[in-house]
């Protein structure tokens, strides 16, 4: 199975959806799960410093005997010790993943740099510039906290990762606003979020009748979880996502065999999802 790829603003290519090592495998041995999600096709693996799995995860990329080449990695810059930078932090996450480069290195939280975010920024550059992470970016930054590194940036971020999902689509249209001006690749966590964390909305119906439409188009199952993710693909978001299950972990990449919603169907779901706000993870500023 080949997956399409989004197109960043420095030029490189990154795989639309991505196998999440964080939420119920923080803290967790991920090497069997993410070699469940290898085998069964993805090739983005999106970890974390902050996940403290790092070393699992670099144990299933030897172990699946794929090239690197033909995987792309993300690793999260956590919270800075009083004598660490973001160099000196990638270059242990690289130890642990043993690797020598990441495909995609995120500040993955405004608030751990409070007041320096320029300085840290500034280091996330020279991570790019000397080949320790082919392209950078951030994770849960507002309006500010972008437009704070933006000003004299040599390199704008190429991704900004936040939590997305219909009852969040609607607050975040200026931040994907800003994102459009500058070809930042919005990424979406948490995506399926309002099926499993707060089921019986009003999103729930609207999404049920989609599934069940798609379902007599394709003559085969679809899930509303690939509802949920269709619908984000067809917004360009990169999709990153985890289970434990490998039935769900297929479910997941064969959302790409899914026909396309239609425009009618996709402004339903945004209708749906306005009506009510909800906001899964909250992180400090």
């Amino acid at each position: 199975m080949t997956i399409s790829t989004l197109t960043l603003n420095d030029g490189n290519q990154v795989p639309w959806i991505a196998f999440g090592t964080g939420t119920a495998l923080r803290d967790q041995d991920v090497q069997s799960p993410v070699e469940i999600a290898i085998a069964n096709g993805f090739t983005h693996l999106d970890g974390a410093q902050m996940y403290n799995n790092e070393e699992s995860l670099g144990m299933a990329i030897r172990a699946c005997g794929t090239q690197r080449s033909a995987l792309f990695i993300t690793t999260k810059l956590n919270g800075l010790q009083p004598d660490q930078t973001a160099k000196t932090a990638l270059q242990v996450s690289l130890k642990k993943l043993g690797l020598e480069y990441v495909d995609l290195y995120l500040v993955h939280a405004p608030g751990h740099h409070a007041g320096r975010l320029k300085e840290v920024w500034k280091m996330m550059e020279e991570c790019k510039r000397e080949g320790l992470a082919k392209s950078i970016g951030v994770s849960n930054f507002d309006i500010a906290h972008l437009q704070e590194i933006l000003e004299g940036a040599e390199f704008p971020p190429s991704v900004n990762q936040v939590e997305l999902h219909p009852y969040v689509w609607k607050s975040l249209q200026p931040v994907i606003a800003l994102h459009k001006e500058h070809g930042i690749v919005t990424s979406s966590y948490g995506g399926l979020s309002p099926l499993f964390r707060v089921p019986g909305g009003p999103l729930d119906p609207v999404i049920e009748k989609i599934r069940e439409r798609l379902e007599s188009t394709r003559g085969q199952s679809v899930s509303v979880g690939q509802v949920l993710i269709k619908w984000l693909q067809q917004n360009d978001i990169l999709v990153v996502t985890t289970s434990s299950k490998a039935d769900r972990i297929k479910d997941y990449l064969d959302t790409a065999n899914v026909p396309e919603l239609t425009a009618e169907e996709i402004e339903s779901i945004e209708n749906a999802g306005a009506q009510h706000y909800y906001k899964f993870l909250v992180l400090s500023n």
